[in-house]
């Protein structure tokens, strides 16, 4: 069983997978930067760590990631603020791809959206440019990292109850949504799925079991 980090451990999704992950046998690590919510991550038997990585610099979230086999980076600043949109979704995310690097982690997850890319072609004026462009940004610069990566892009979330099914841009999803659950449940399958390495996943619900889809 692997060690697994969590950065942005409280959010919706990231709850979700430390608990899938701690039920398979996994040792999570959620990184949060509220001691507040320390509660909710032990009551999906993760280990809370205080770690503000939008504020933290390299070597400081180095040494928290030490010691892990896996890094998933599921923080996001959740939209509004374009400053700290970009200091959160591309420089933090980063800072945590080289901080993996630097503390000798090979595995890298990174949780991005349907349709990411440098020529995302949102407009400048519109509320999601930043948004788009730190995305881009934050993927192109994994992509080009020595980490065996992989980026998760699902389409727009929902809370609906997850189906276990996905399908794949690869299969023909052109946009549409798919419930968090399901989005836990992709990360926590594409952790122990050597095909995914190198590999950017956009997915929407569909009717293939996420590991079939995945292999």
């Amino acid at each position: 069983m692997s060690k697994v980090a969590i950065i942005g451990g409280h959010g919706k999704i990231a709850l979700k997978l430390a608990k899938i992950l701690s039920d398979g046998g996994h040792e999570v690590f959620s990184l949060i930067r509220n001691p507040d919510q320390e509660q909710d991550i032990t009551n999906v038997r993760a280990t809370p760590l205080i770690a503000d990585v939008e504020n933290m610099s390299t070597e400081e979230i180095t040494a928290a990631l030490n010691g892990n086999d896996v890094v998933v980076f599921a923080a996001g600043a959740g939209g509004g603020d374009a400053d700290r949109t970009y200091a959160v979704d591309r420089d933090a995310a980063k800072r945590s791809i080289d901080a993996t690097a630097a503390a000798g982690v090979e595995r890298f997850l990174l949780v991005s959206y349907f349709g990411a890319s440098l020529d995302h072609g949102v407009d400048s004026g519109d509320s999601f440019y930043a948004y788009a462009e730190a995305k881009a940004e934050a993927d192109d610069y994994l992509k080009k990292s020595a980490l065996a990566w992989t980026i998760v892009a699902p389409a727009s979330l929902t809370d609906d109850p997850g189906t276990g099914k996905i399908r794949t841009k690869k299969q023909g999803a052109d946009g549409g949504s798919v419930s968090r659950d399901d989005v836990a449940a992709v990360l926590a399958e594409a952790i122990d799925t050597i095909e995914t390495t190198g590999q950017m996943i956009e997915f929407v619900e569909g009717d293939t079991p996420i590991a079939e889809a995945l292999a």
